[in-house]
């Protein structure tokens, strides 16, 4: 089944073929437009995080609330958002099919330390927490990144 892309070429994959990605991405307009998406997905992001981590920490009780500080968990969100940022820009420019792929696999990653606090005391609900918010940062990320159809 082919699907059209943004330039009229088709896909049988749905992913933009490399001409997607080349001078209209890198025009000031489109970079005003990235760097607005981007400041609007901090502020939203920071702010579902700010609600998991008070949701979190309420219900841990007796557990260690590793990471549901907001001092600890609201700048960790911003670098996540802007690392994730950046892994998107360059993916998108050199190898845009690893989206599908790469994205699904460095969040099952931030996992792993997650579940590793399991070992220092950590409840279910605080690393279902943080688990959380890194499944926030990374939609966050997605939604902000992708080329909007239409």
């Amino acid at each position: 089944m082919s699907i059209p892309s943004s330039t009229g070429t088709t896909t049988t994959t749905g992913v933009p073929d490399d001409r997607d990605l080349t001078a209209t991405q890198h025009s000031p307009a489109v970079r005003g437009t990235t760097a607005l998406r981007l400041g609007v997905a901090a502020l939203v992001v920071l702010g579902v995080n700010t609600v998991l981590g008070l949701v979190a920490g309420a219900l841990d009780h007796g557990g260690t609330g590793t990471g549901l500080s907001p001092t600890m968990f609201l700048p960790a969100t911003l670098v996540g958002l802007l690392a994730g940022a950046g892994g998107w820009t360059l993916l998108a420019r050199w190898v845009p099919r690893a989206l599908r792929v790469v994205v699904p696999v460095v969040l099952v990653l931030t996992w792993i330390p997650d579940l590793l606090l399991f070992t220092t005391g950590a409840t279910a609900v605080n690393v279902a927490g943080l688990m959380l918010m890194h499944l926030a940062v990374a939609a966050t990320v997605v939604l902000a990144m992708r080329t909007p159809r239409g």
